[in-house]
């Protein structure tokens, strides 16, 4: 079993991109992973989340086979930035 929490996100105008740090923890332990998610302001925070996670994950030296919606078992996040 594994939990997914979102830090704050924010919006990096500077390389268009959204910015947060993903803790992905496990039974081995906690893993944080310095995310981005390159977009326009003003996408869907569910969009904004899952590209965040998927990069998280692909950073974990553990690979996983499950669709993104059923790993997804908590987010803990603030408002995604808007225009």
């Amino acid at each position: 079993m594994q939990t997914i929490t979102l830090g704050e996100i924010y919006y990096n105008d500077a390389i268009g991109a959204y910015e947060a740090r993903v803790d992905v923890q496990r039974d081995q332990g906690t893993y944080r992973y310095p995310c981005l998610f390159k977009g326009p302001r003003g996408l869907e925070r569910d969009q904004v989340q899952m590209g965040l996670v998927r990069q998280a994950l692909g950073m974990s030296d553990t690979f996983w086979h499950k669709p993104a919606p059923e790993i997804l078992t908590t987010f803990v996040s603030g408002p995604v930035p808007q225009a």
